[in-house]
Order: structure tokens, then sequence, then C-alpha cells
């Protein structure tokens, strides 16, 4: 083995094109991104804390990273259903290909971005121009003995040789792919093994397309030919010169070809599809799978309630009669789900003839078939399958693939024949809403928020009462001991601290002004540290990010004002002020809050706080909530009561009698309440 390993054109290691450093706005992001090749990035000593709820890469062509983006799998073999959510890594290298055949040229920044909250934590962007390597197409083999012929053949990486329709007849008693160095195959080579990693001497190949890997440290920029040589008799069968300006992707392990030797291992992959309707409480997740469509269906539903689904009885509004649908439930009998196809004939219980009927029961075929089902964390999930086509007119819909089409859904009580009952006004679609059953990374959920059972039970919930001035400022959600299982809705990781505590239920009187000291982040140009403050009715927020029809279902009492031109902004903007972790997150292993506050610090940016003044209008409604101006959930409630309302504190006969119950917010000037010892030493 003579192989001169200094004449390598690109210094090791080589990773590709450099395209930047990522940005980091938010959760510790850092690495390196080069472009391995036109659809391939590589990204080098990448960190990230992991504490993002729904973060993924995200690839887009606008101007900036925004929810007009497209998910990028990491790790790309998985094999759930669903894109694994990313998980932290403290100095891991990378290997990104981009989805649906998207190449560099199609975008303008890769992002690691979350999609829930439609945060940005860290961004590069593409260099104009980018110029990635490319794979190589070389001639084919010259055919010199033992009938050695091939199509053209192609570096495909630094260290991969892709070798289409090789014909060798087998004979050479010691024939090896053999690389090496000078102006002809010599006996000063190495062997490379074989397709399948071995070095036996070359079987025949009648036609087959194969894929070689040069072995060790050797790189295609290191010799300067590939042959099929005889060792024994030292003979060349065939070779093909490798060019001295060479420059394809470094080999990092993206190159997966399928060649006529080996077995394809495919990872599973399906459409992306979510959508939530009905207030959000019922999600739909959806992928056509040749002529059927797999329907997974997620909602918190109570003991013998069910869920439905399916094509509305007419296009363009939500009309049962006529509706072609899937009833789902949790059958508490046998624990197991349950699917039903349904027919509405009549907007009445079915009666055997007309109704809300299942097909079976008319006579027909009970055409959905259930996958599979769960519960978990209060949480029903059902996954099934139907037809696309109509089996049976008059009872079934098409299901449509080339454009989208109007569906309905429902909540409602089983009866006692477990069949669908009944359900209220505001448990049906009362809008049209459109579904593409064909589409592909149609994701528009949020999801819902799942408690694990068995963990660590959540902190007492706090209150403040009494109090006319409040300091709003960001520190972490806590896990599950903080704001999830507080509010009942996911987090992505940070929420509001009110003087201190972490998103306590606040008390303010109607008529009085209160003021706070809004320290959530004045930065425009990173939202993941720009927080404004508002008051709402909305239990959700994030008015800001909201479209106008949206936002006109929001009452907002303070914080947002509008300009000459009609647009709303935020006017609680201050600085930047967070309770960051001295280390890890300890909410797991801090029984208490005041704990969990030993294991924080106070950071605080340059600048001021703004001023937020309210004054509760006498008609201002019992219940509110302060909220992100920019993203969901990160607040909670403002309880508004008239002067000299008793504060109503949980149920706890046996921490005090009925007598110490209530107090008046007079009586206090600042309660913190927790749910387990505090009052009892309030009474002392």
């Amino acid at each position: 083995m003579r192989i001169d390993l200094s004449a390598s054109r690109h210094p090791e290691p080589y990773y590709g094109r450099f395209i930047g450093r990522l940005t980091k706005y938010a959760h510790g992001i850092r690495g390196e991104v080069y472009a391995v090749d036109e659809s391939t990035v590589f990204v080098r000593g990448f960190a990230y804390d992991g504490t993002g709820p729904d973060a993924y890469f995200w690839v887009g062509d606008g101007p900036q990273p925004s929810p007009e983006g497209t998910l990028v799998p990491y790790p790309e073999d998985y094999v759930s259903r669903d894109p694994p959510v990313l998980s932290a890594h403290s100095n891991s290298d990378i290997l990104l290909r981009l989805p649906a055949g998207k190449r560099l040229r199609d975008i303008k920044w890769i992002s690691v971005w979350c999609r829930r909250f439609t945060v940005n934590f860290g961004d590069v962007f593409i260099p104009p121009g980018l110029d990635p390597p490319r794979p190589r197409v070389l001639p084919e083999f010259k055919r010199l003995a033992h009938g050695l012929r091939s199509g053209n053949i192609s570096v495909l990486d630094a260290k991969t040789f892709y070798i289409p329709n090789l014909h060798y007849d087998g004979a050479g008693p010691d024939a090896y792919f053999w690389v090496g160095n000078g102006s002809e195959p010599n006996p000063f080579g190495t062997k490379v093994p074989n397709e399948m990693g071995s070095l036996n001497p070359l079987r025949g190949y009648q036609g087959e397309d194969i894929e070689i890997v040069l072995p060790g440290k050797l790189t295609a920029y290191d010799v300067d030919w590939l042959a099929v040589w005889c060792v024994e008799y030292r003979h060349n069968f065939g070779h093909v010169y490798i060019p001295k300006d060479l420059d394809v992707p470094p080999a990092l392990g993206q190159t997966k070809i399928t060649t006529s030797s080996t077995t394809s291992q495919t990872p599973f992959s399906a459409a992306n599809n979510c959508k939530e309707i009905l207030d959000k409480r019922l999600q739909i997740k959806w992928e056509i799978q040749g002529d059927h469509v797999q329907i997974t269906l997620s909602a918190r539903l109570r003991k013998e309630q069910y869920m439905a689904f399916g094509i509305s009885g007419a296009e363009g509004k939500p009309a049962m009669l006529g509706a072609d649908v899937v009833v789902a439930y949790w059958d508490t009998r046998t624990n197991q789900p349950r699917v039903a196809d349904y027919t509405i004939t009549h907007l009445a219980q079915c009666d055997g003839e007309r109704g809300v009927c299942p097909d079976a029961r008319l006579g027909g075929t009970n055409d959905a078939v259930v996958v599979s089902g769960q519960q978990k964390s209060g949480v029903t999930t059902i996954t099934y399958r139907r037809p696309l086509a109509a089996r049976e007119p008059g009872r079934d819909r098409e299901i449509l693939s080339a454009r989208s089409q109007s569906v309905i859904a429902a909540f409602g009580p089983l009866n006692a024949l477990a069949e669908a009952n009944a359900h209220s006004f505001m448990d049906t679609t009362r809008a049209d809403v459109q579904l593409d059953f064909g589409a592909q990374n149609d994701n528009t959920c949020i999801g819902l928020a799942e408690l694990d059972e068995g963990g660590p039970a959540p902190w007492p919930a706090r209150l403040l009462a009494g109090a006319t001035t409040f300091t709003a400022r960001i520190g972490p959600a806590a896990g599950r001991r903080g704001y999830t299982p507080t509010t009942g809705h996911p987090s992505w990781g940070i929420a509001w601290y009110i003087n201190d505590l972490l998103i306590p239920e606040i008390y303010v009187e109607r008529g009085k002004t209160y003021t706070f000291l809004v320290e959530g982040g004045d930065d425009r140009t990173n939202p993941a540290k720009f927080h404004p403050f508002y008051i709402s009715d909305s239990s959700e927020g994030g008015f800001g990010q909201k479209k106008e029809e949206e936002q006109r279902k929001q009452r907002v009492f303070a914080g947002v004002a509008y300009d000459n031109e009609g647009y709303p902004y935020p006017t609680a903007v201050g600085r930047y002020c967070e309770w960051a972790h001295k280390s890890v997150d300890q909410w797991a292993a801090s029984a208490t809050f005041e704990q969990y506050m030993q294991t924080l610090q106070l950071e605080c940016a340059e600048g001021a706080p703004a001023v937020l003044n309210w004054t509760v209008a006498h008609e201002t409604p019992d219940l509110l909530y302060y909220q992100c101006y920019t993203h969901n959930n990160l607040g909670w409630k403002i309880h508004v009561v008239d002067p000299g309302t008793p504060i109503p504190y949980p149920d706890k006969s046996a921490i005090v009698n009925s007598a110490e119950r209530s107090l008046t917010l007079t009586s206090l000037v600042i309660l913190t309440l927790t749910l387990t010892v505090t009052l009892t030493a309030l009474h002392r």
C-alpha cells in the first residue's frame, strides 16, 4: 500500500461548503452548518437544551423563519408515525436531509423552530450563490479482460463509488476492486471491499448496480484510479481515472443508494398532516395510504363519550344531514377502542331505519377499521382506516385526494346501545371546515397537553390578592410541576412570573387601578425574548400572532393599542428579565416552588420596565387572563371581583375550618396561598 494521503485537495476533516454558524436566540442553540451536497446539510457541534415542547429543524424560502416552512425530520430513520420532537444535544454532529425533494437553492434559511408556539430558537441563512459539492460522473470501466464493462461510474461522495450495470465473468482467481496512484493501475494499490463489505475475491456480475466504499481514511481525493485488479497475476481487467479537479460531497454517512445487490431499508415515512377543530379540542391527523385514508383522532373524552369526524353532507357548510362520519370511542366494558361508520339521514337518534345510525344497523357495511388506540394522561387517541371511495351510494361519501372538502366533527354521549346520542350546539362544527386529504405537511396543530402518569406531584396553586403593583417577568415553566398541570395547557418552556411567583391567580377589584411593571423583553428581532404583556379574555393569548378574524374573537382590556391605520401594537414592552437556571432544570428534584426558586437566578438586560396602568371598569367580566402578546400560553387567570368580596379558597377542611375558608381582599397586602400549608401558618 503506497497511497500518498498528503495529496488530498481538501483539509481534513472536511464537512462540505461552510454555510455559517447558527445564531442563538434561545435554549442554548449552537452549531456550525455546512452544505454537504445540494440536499444535505451537516451541523457540527450542535447544542440545544431540549426543553422546547415542539421543536424541529425547519427550512423555508421566506425572508425570515416563519410558520410557512417545512419540517426536516431528525433522526431521519424514525419509526413512529410522527417525526420525533428534537431532543437535547450538547455537542452533536447532525446530518439533515432536506425533505420533499427540496434543495439548498430552494431555501433561504435553516432554523430550530418551535412549531407549537411559532418561536425561532436559532437560525442560519443560506449565502446567495452557494455552490454545494456535487457527485461527479466518470466514464465507464475501460474494457480490458474477463468481460468487464459498466455504465458511467459516479463518485457519490469522498468515499463512495456507484457502479451501474456492472458485468464481470468472475473468472479471475484473485480479483478485487483496487485503487492507487500513478498513471496506470499497478501492484502498489489498496483492496476495496465489495458491495457487501467483503474482501473475498470478486464473484461474477451480470448487469448489477452496486456501491462500494473506500476503506479506512482513504478518500477519492487520495487516489488516481479505480480498477478491477488480479493480485495473484498482477493483471488489470479494466479501470477508470479519477480527475484532479474533483469536488464531491464529504463522506458523512449521507449517501444511501438502493442498488440491485442490496436490500433497501427505507425508514417509515408518513404525511405530517394535523388539524385541530372544535375550539382546538379535537385533533385530527391523516394520511392517504393507497386507496384508503388513515385517520387519528385525539381528544379529552369523558367516560361514555364519543368523538365523531367525517365528510359534511353538503360542500361549503357543516351539514349533518347526508353526512358520512366515523364515531370513535373507548369501550369501557372491554377496555378497547371502537369505531363505527355512520350515516345521518335525520337529526334524531337512530330508530333502526333513519336518524344518526351505524351503517351496519341499516344493513350496510362498517367500512371503518380500528388500527390502534390508547388512553394516556386523560387523552383518548384512536386511529382507524376507511376507503377513499364511496362503496355504498346513499350511505358513503367519497374522500377526495385532489382538493379540499368540507368536514364535520362532534362530541357527544353514548346511549345504552353504545351508539351516538344527541350532542350540544357547542360540541359540533358550527362553521365550514375544509380539509385537504391529499396534503403533505399540512400541520397547524398546537397539541393537547399531556401529563405523564406517576410523575412528581405538581406544586400547589398560588394566589395574589390585595396588591396594586405587580412585576411581570419571564421564567421556566417548571415541567410537570408548574405551568401545564396548573393550566392544563401545553407549554413551550417559559411562563410569566408575577411578583416572582409562577403564574399565580391574581385577584383585582372593580374600580381600582393596578400597575404592572413589565420585563418581558423589548428586542423585536429576537422573538424568543420578546414577550409584551397584555390582559384579555383569552385563555390562550398570543394576540399579535392571530389573524384579524381571530383577533376579533378576543376582548383586550389592557396592553394593546391601535395605530392610525387600525393595526394593533403592544404597549407593555420593557427590558428583558428572566429567572434563569443556575445549571440544569431542577423542577423534578424540587419538592416545593420555594426550593425551585433557589435553583434560579435573575438575569436582566439593560433598560427599564414598561409601566402598564389598568383601571378595572365596573363592567369588566369576572374572569380574565394575563398573557403574552406574541406567543400562546404564558399566563394565567385574573379574577375580577367587587370590593369586599371574599376569596374562595379550595375546600381543605383538614387545614382550616369552615369559618376560615375566606378572607376579604382588603384584609391582605399580598397573599401567597399554597393548598397544603400556608393557610394554617397565616392564621396562627
